[in-house]
């Protein structure tokens, strides 16, 4: 089984958006089409006349919804055995419903928790030390957890950083501890290029810490059978 989740700042994860949108500023109908699909009542009253919202507007609302807004994370998709890929957790925002997707993923396996909680710990520690992640900004990075667990034998499990599209060097000088709040600039039109990268790790390897002890969300039960 395969789960991906993205790790970092909403607000930094949009900062060329918004700088290219003061810029130009565009109606979107695809993007307001998916937000009412959502929440009908989310658009605005302009908004609706329009039936159409600006792509900051659309990005921002949806990184609201998601853990990314509250956790620094989200899943964005799982792939299970011979299942179609799941990408349906736009809406899953808090620890409660994180920890219930992750423990429905890992069928509950404690060894399976213990191998990728010991994994994060390490992707953790190199990154604190990485020269060269101090002086690279990351956006749009992935965890990639793969696992397997057979019905008799040994769980194997592992975690891999991809999706460096986005990644950049910072000037000459400049560092990041990945950690400190994205701040956005208005006097350059920028901000403060912290990605938050750290901090959402943080909040996974803490989450697989309590995982098993962590609440379902209101109405739901874990599936254990």
């Amino acid at each position: 089984a395969v789960v991906s989740t993205q790790s970092g700042h909403y607000g930094r994860d949009l900062e060329e958006e918004l700088i290219k949108a003061r810029e130009k500023l565009t109606m979107r109908k695809d993007m307001y089409e998916k937000m009412v699909k959502v929440d009908k009542n989310e658009p605005t009253e302009e908004e609706h006349n329009f039936k159409a919202v600006t792509k900051p507007r659309y990005m921002q609302w949806r990184e609201r919804l998601s853990s990314t807004a509250t956790l620094g994370f989200r899943i964005d998709g799982i792939k299970q055995a011979d299942r179609d890929p799941d990408k349906n957790f736009k809406t899953v925002r808090t620890s409660h419903e994180v920890a219930y997707v992750l423990r429905k993923h890992i069928d509950h396996k404690e060894e399976t928790r213990l191998k990728l909680l010991e994994r994060l710990k390490e992707i953790r520690a190199t990154l604190e030390k990485s020269k060269f992640f101090a002086c690279h900004e990351v956006i749009g990075s992935s965890l990639l957890l793969v696992h397997d667990q057979p019905e008799n034998g040994v769980a194997r499990a592992n975690i891999w950083m991809i999706d460096f599209g986005k990644t950049t060097p910072l000037i000459e000088g400049k560092l990041l501890d990945h950690r400190t709040p994205w701040v956005e600039d208005l006097t350059v039109k920028t901000g403060n290029q912290e990605d938050g990268y750290l901090a959402g790790l943080d909040n996974l390897v803490e989450l697989f810490e309590n995982l098993s002890s962590i609440p379902p969300p209101e109405g739901l039960e874990d599936e254990t059978g």
